[in-house]
């Protein structure tokens, strides 16, 4: 099997998601999927927060000159987390509460925005 190798934007990418992984599991969240891709988009982190999944989107920025990671999602983006929570809700014999949380890492600095997109 070939290895991939990632350019330097998606090494630093797949290091946030990381981060983020593991500050949620500090707060008591269980992973259940990484970087789930659908031809819709893609969705960073599912999460189950007791009965809830959660999709998380992680955004990453050096710092907050141009608006800082939050700021980052474009309604485009937004409509593409949707389609693929959709996808893969899908798959699910029943589907259970589910919320859209953003991990924004700015520089050293993250904080997670619960419920942050709401459908």
């Amino acid at each position: 099997m070939a290895l991939i190798k990632l350019s330097e934007k998606q090494a630093q990418g797949r290091e946030g998601e990381q981060t983020a992984l593991r500050y949620l599991r500090r707060h008591g969240l269980v992973l259940v999927e990484a970087n789930f891709t659908c031809k819709g988009g893609e969705i960073d982190l599912i999460m189950r927060d007791g009965e809830s999944l959660v999709f998380v989107e992680v955004r990453q920025r050096a710092d907050r000159r141009h608006g800082g990671a939050a700021a980052s999602i474009t309604p485009s983006k937004i409509r593409r987390l949707i389609r693929a929570a959709q996808v893969y809700l899908q798959r699910l014999p029943t589907v259970p509460p589910c919320r859209f949380d953003v991990v924004a890492i700015d520089g050293e600095e993250l904080d997670w925005l619960r419920d942050a997109i709401q459908v």
